[in-house]
């Protein structure tokens, strides 16, 4: 017999019931004059205001307006006639958006698998959602909604598969949405056609084991026992991309314990509409391997089926509870060490999520460590104007507090007095996040020298990143040696980023994102996500690379006597493994933006600093000939997220600000003789600027081979600010109509 469904779903805490509305689609919305980001030295958190004395003594700031797409309050600012009117205009506005602690925040989203594993996670683990939390993730999941066919695509660019549509509308329920909603129906009798929930990849198969609403037979098995192979084996989960070990991690465990919430009045509901047929009466166990065509993206490999069937047929009769006792425990003394190691944010919301239903299975409800979590799951919460969405990281504060500074620099404003103040609390910031010490034991968790390296948001996350590392440690020698900023982080703790970049890069000459690559490339073999591939390897970037060479390059013109034979080597072999991932029309795939423009702009940039320009080299040549070919009539660039996935140039709809801003970028830094389709570039940019000084969010901005398409927000004002000032000290401060 079912449970009473739990309380999921915390209480309001006034009479006033949350101050609630309706949006336009007739949902409850709550009042977004309530919401504030709570700023905890580089930690943000969104907390909802529910009592009027709490809301008049906590104002909402500039950068809360902002984010939710209220109106500023920030006055208009003069129509730009020139780059430098342009880019002043933009960072006006922009300096408002920094936060106390001296950061810039932003969302940091675009896979729609996060929100249902933070969700699952909490409802089974009895960690209550805060009521306004639970609304507007409602809302936000109903924007994402397909209209047509009714379902959800794996990412928000995507056509609607099987996971999509599963895991988003289990969420909705779980959240209080009836199963008589017009979008839930239409959204059910998608998934029942492309076959039910059993038709979706094992990850969501995962899932909704452990939510209890699919039985553990259907899932392929993540075997713990894996953790225990030896270190020398090519295939040991140490050699894995970082991201997938330690997803795994907990997936293993909870694979491994069968573990699953009993159930409850609510998912015996949501078993009964999941599938074509009645719960009981499925064959779990027959469609282990079962997948939907619209999630068949990457399929699994014959040697991931031979390996699956021999686990299943031969190796789970004969497994011994010795044997899985110490593999279980193995994993959970790496999760320990995780949560240790990142303050229990975890890698990504995913494993913080997983991990903190390991934590309630392993340690019990009261315990510290699921306390913990509960409080530190709130991180990934982001809220904007169609509702609550999940970031697929901690956040991006580090990062875009880096790129902002060089903004600021090079619009040629560092000296400014009007900007100190920004300037200098951003410095304060990324001295304060630079990662200053190892992580204990490492080797044992298969982590590497982290010292003096940058993460992507915080120094309590842990894990650093070489492209952050590279972009904050030039960010710091611009502040304290270009502009004369106070030597916040010593010359010692500069030389211990150099050391950590030094460490990182590859023998192919090329850097990584996370770590050194760790195994073959054949390792994708075993790769078996099936909606989206790649998944095994750590891979050389173009822009990692580039971004490390040209920090070295900075390094020198103020440290020539360190390390200098080293340094020496990286930057030639980096300069080689650039030159030779040029490909034939002269493109360079960037990875973590969209795409061809935004290689382009790091690889010209890089190549300019050691001498090749448009008339030197044959790679800044073609590189220019590549990107001219693809301006439009209009003078700009916009290309498709699809680039990525295809690795080839696919247009977007329309030319894109901060595409176009990258196309400029690197046409300059490549001393690109012909200044005219650099002027129609920065007209266009100039053109889509707002009254405050803003520009509008277009097509979204980041991407990867993993997870496709991300938001950077702060992208479409850092860039056109970065570009404006390349422009005047090329060309001057000339009047641009």
């Amino acid at each position: 017999m079912a449970k009473e469904t739990n309380n999921h779903i915390g209480k309001w805490k006034t009479s006033a019931l949350g101050h609630l509305s309706k949006d336009t689609n007739g949902d409850e919305k709550t009042d977004y004059s309530r919401w504030r980001l709570e700023d905890k030295q580089g930690t943000q958190i969104w907390r909802y205001l529910e009592s009027d004395e709490e809301n008049k003594t906590w104002p909402q700031s500039v950068y809360e307006k902002h984010f939710l797409g209220l109106d500023t309050g920030l006055p208009d600012v003069s129509p730009a006639k020139t780059p430098l009117d342009a880019a002043k205009n933009g960072l006006e506005y922009y300096k408002n958006l920094q936060l106390p602690s001296g950061q810039w925040a932003a969302e940091s989203s675009g896979p729609l698998l996060m929100l249902p594993v933070v969700v699952i996670s909490c409802y089974v683990t009895n960690t209550p959602i805060p009521p306004a939390h639970a609304v507007e993730i409602k809302r936000y999941l109903f924007s994402q909604q397909h209209l047509v066919e009714g379902g959800w695509g794996w990412h928000v660019e995507a056509k609607s598969s099987n996971i999509g549509t599963a895991l988003n509308y289990v969420t909705l329920r779980l959240l209080g949405a009836s199963k008589d909603d017009p979008r839930l129906a239409k959204a059910r009798k998608f998934l029942h056609s492309v076959g039910g929930a059993i038709y979706g990849p094992s990850v969501s198969k995962h899932f909704l084991s452990v939510l209890g609403v699919m039985e553990w037979s259907c899932v392929s098995p993540f075997l713990p026992e894996v953790w225990l192979l030896p270190d020398t084996d090519p295939t040991a989960p140490m050699n894995w991309y970082v991201h997938t070990r330690t997803n795994y991690l907990p997936m293993s465990y909870l694979w491994s314990k069968k573990w699953t919430y009993t159930p409850d009045a609510l998912t015996t509901e949501i078993r009964s509409e999941l599938y074509t047929k009645p719960y009981e009466t499925v064959n779990f166990s027959g469609h282990r391997d079962s997948i939907a065509d619209t999630d068949n993206n990457w399929p699994k490999s014959w040697l991931v089926h031979f390996m699956n069937f021999l686990m299943v047929w031969l190796w789970l009769p004969i497994r011994w509870s010795s044997l899985i006792k110490r593999a279980e425990d193995r994993v959970y003394e790496l999760m320990q060490a995780d949560d240790k190691n990142t303050d229990s944010i975890g890698l990504s919301p995913i494993s913080n999520a997983l991990q903190l239903v390991v934590c309630y299975s392993h340690d019990g409800e009261n315990s510290e460590s699921v306390r913990i979590h509960r409080e530190k799951i709130l991180a990934y919460f982001w809220m904007k104007e169609e509702g609550m969405l999940c970031n697929l990281c901690e956040g991006t504060q580090s990062w875009d507090t880096a790129m902002s500074i060089q903004a600021v620099g090079a619009a040629g404003l560092a000296g400014d007095p009007k900007y100190r103040t920004t300037l200098t609390k951003a410095q304060e910031f990324l001295e304060y996040h630079q990662v200053t010490t190892n992580v204990e034991n490492q080797e044992n968790c298969y982590r590497e020298p982290r010292k003096g390296g940058w993460a992507f948001g915080t120094k309590y996350h842990g894990y650093i990143i070489s492209e952050c590392t590279a972009e904050g440690l030039r960010s710091i020698l611009q502040l304290q040696e270009l502009h004369k900023f106070p030597k916040l982080i010593s010359a010692e703790r500069l030389q211990d980023s150099v050391d950590c970049l030094l460490r990182l890069q590859n023998d192919t000459g090329g850097f990584c994102i996370y770590e050194k690559r760790r195994c073959s490339p054949k390792l994708e073999l075993l790769d078996a996500a099936e909606f989206s591939g790649k998944s095994m390897v750590s891979y050389d970037y173009v822009e990692c690379t580039t971004s490390v060479i040209t920090s070295l390059f900075w390094f020198q013109k103020f440290y020539p006597k360190y390390r200098t034979n080293e340094i020496e080597a990286v930057k030639h072999k980096g300069l080689s493994f650039i030159r030779q991932s040029q490909q034939k029309d002269g493109g360079w795939p960037g990875t973590w933006g969209i795409c061809f423009s935004y290689g382009a702009m790091w690889a010209l940039e890089t190549l300019a600093l050691n001498g090749e320009y448009y008339s030197t080299s044959d790679y800044s040549r073609r590189g220019c000939e590549f990107l001219l070919s693809l301006q439009r009539e209009d003078g700009g660039w916009g290309e498709s997220y699809l680039s990525a996935e295809q690795k080839t140039y696919i247009a977007e709809k329309e030319s894109q600000v901060v595409q176009t801003a990258w196309a400029c970028l690197a046409l300059m830094e490549a001393n690109y003789p012909n200044k005219e389709p650099i002027t129609k570039g920065i007209k266009l940019v100039m053109s889509r600027q707002q009254a405050k000084g803003q520009w509008l969010q277009e097509a979204l901005e980041g991407s990867t081979d993993l997870i496709r398409v991300f938001s950077h927000p702060n992208y479409k004002i850092i860039w056109p600010v970065r570009a404006f000032g390349q422009y005047i000290q090329r060309y001057g401060n000339e009047e641009l109509h």
